[in-house]
This record gives structure tokens, C-alpha cells and sequence, in this order.
């Protein structure tokens, strides 16, 4: 009878810890990501100058040879513009990457990419993406709305 009520008491417990680690990681759900809403985007490219443009670049546009690994074996910064692979991933990949940084990635990889859940809201993380959107073209950002199940 007792190892039954530890069983039940480690499920218990596993439930209510997957239930608080989703929401740490925050779902996009009733998360605007809108690059068509000026005021979002324009909050947004604020915000991705303060933040982001000293490793992603004043024009999105990334680090140098981003696609070859430094000699510690991380990558450079990557472009968010067309050129890069930023539309490659859905949103909540990229507010998770965003809020999260390393913690986001699976175990092992290794990034530098720093955490901003502690310096930038839920809304703010979503006002850069809606602005980083912002600056692809339509037939990148129609493609990213699909693989978001935008129809």
C-alpha cells in the first residue's frame, strides 16, 4: 500500500511540475505576434535595438560567418532578416529561444544566447518578433505563417 501511495505521490508531483514548467516557458497562446501592427512593431524595433542588435546586428543581419562555429564550437549570432534561418522556426520556438536562452535548447548544446525572461515581458519578447517579422518579405512571411497554422 505504501509503494502505491509514493507512485501516486511521484505522479502527483511530476503533473503539477510539468504544469509550472509550462508555464515558465510561457505558451504564445493569447501572445500577439502582429507585424502588421505598427505600434507593436515599432515597440518592438525599439526594444530589438536595446537588446538584441549588438549581437543580431543594426539591420538584423548577424553575426560574420554565422553558419561556421567559433573556435570555443559555438555559432555566431544569426541574422533574423531573409537571409537567415530565424523563419525557418515557428513562434513559440523563437519566444521560447528569446525568454528562455540556453534553457530553450536541448541538453548538451551550447549557445550564447542569453535568457531575457528576466529583463523583457511576455509582451515585449513578442513586439520584437512581431517587428523582426516585420521585415521579411511576403512570401517569407506568408511561408512563416504556415508553419505557424496560419491560414
Amino acid at each position: 500500500m505504501r509503494r502505491v501511495w509514493k507512485v501516486s505521490a511521484v505522479i502527483g508531483i511530476a503533473a503539477i511540475a510539468a504544469g509550472t514548467l509550462y508555464g515558465v516557458l510561457g505558451a504564445t497562446d493569447g501572445l500577439r505576434i502582429d507585424p502588421t501592427d505598427r505600434r507593436q512593431t515599432e515597440t518592438g524595433r525599439r526594444l530589438y535595438v536595446e537588446a538584441c542588435a549588438s549581437c543580431h546586428g543594426a539591420n538584423l543581419e548577424g553575426q560574420p560567418n554565422w553558419q561556421k562555429r567559433l573556435p570555443n564550437g559555438r555559432l555566431p549570432a544569426p541574422p533574423h532578416d531573409a537571409s537567415g534561418h530565424t523563419w525557418h522556426h515557428p513562434d513559440i520556438d523563437l519566444f521560447r529561444t528569446t525568454k528562455l536562452g540556453p534553457a530553450a535548447y536541448p541538453p548538451g548544446y551550447e549557445t550564447d544566447m542569453p535568457a531575457f525572461g528576466e529583463q523583457l515581458s511576455d509582451a515585449d519578447i513578442a513586439a520584437i518578433l512581431a517587428y523582426i517579422k516585420s521585415t521579411w518579405p511576403p512570401e517569407i512571411r506568408a511561408r512563416h505563417d504556415r508553419l505557424n497554422g496560419v491560414r
